[in-house]
């Protein structure tokens, strides 16, 4: 397996699930970047810290740095819609080792989202290994709709497709 750099986030439902994964993750020889936060708040807002670790993983990304993210809520829903916010981020939410691997081989998606509470810590973590050691195949149809989700993100358009406008 390749090591890279992993942006984490969470909010107070995922913290200890944040420290467990960032242990087994430095452990395995990746590098952790922690967004936050850095302490139990039950009241804490998570759109600030899962959109710093999509920020993080773009710009790895624009650099040339091997690097994914993963972040963490209750549900894992609201995180991956702020992740999702950030341009170039394609952000699944991931529930079974099935989805982290389609996530990877079918959508390159370069953030995984989980929910704390629905999960046991070690199933977390087995979908995020499995996110991780997944590639993406690359495959035409693949590549051709990621590309038309980052057109669309850009110019508000696909070429070639109707689009509705807002």
């Amino acid at each position: 397996m390749e090591f890279m750099r992993i942006h984490v986030a969470t909010d107070h439902a995922g913290l200890e699930f944040s420290k467990h994964l960032q242990e087994h993750l430095s452990a395995k020889g990746h590098e952790v970047v922690d967004h936050g936060p850095a302490e139990y708040d039950a009241l804490d807002d998570y759109p600030s810290f899962c959109i710093n670790a999509a920020i993080g993983v773009a710009r790895d990304e624009r650099e040339g740095v091997d690097a994914l993210g993963v972040v963490f809520g209750g549900s894992g829903n609201g995180e991956q819609m702020a992740a999702n916010k950030v341009e170039g981020i394609r952000a699944a939410l991931v529930w079974s080792e099935s989805t982290a691997v389609l996530a990877r081989e079918h959508n390159n998606a370069n953030v995984i989202s989980i929910g704390a509470r629905q999960h046991p810590v070690e199933d977390a973590i087995r979908f995020i290994d499995r996110f991780i050691e997944t590639p993406f195949t690359g495959d035409e149809r693949h590549v051709r709709r990621i590309a038309q989700l980052g057109e669309y993100e850009r110019t508000g358009r696909i070429a070639g497709k109707q689009v509705d406008e807002l």
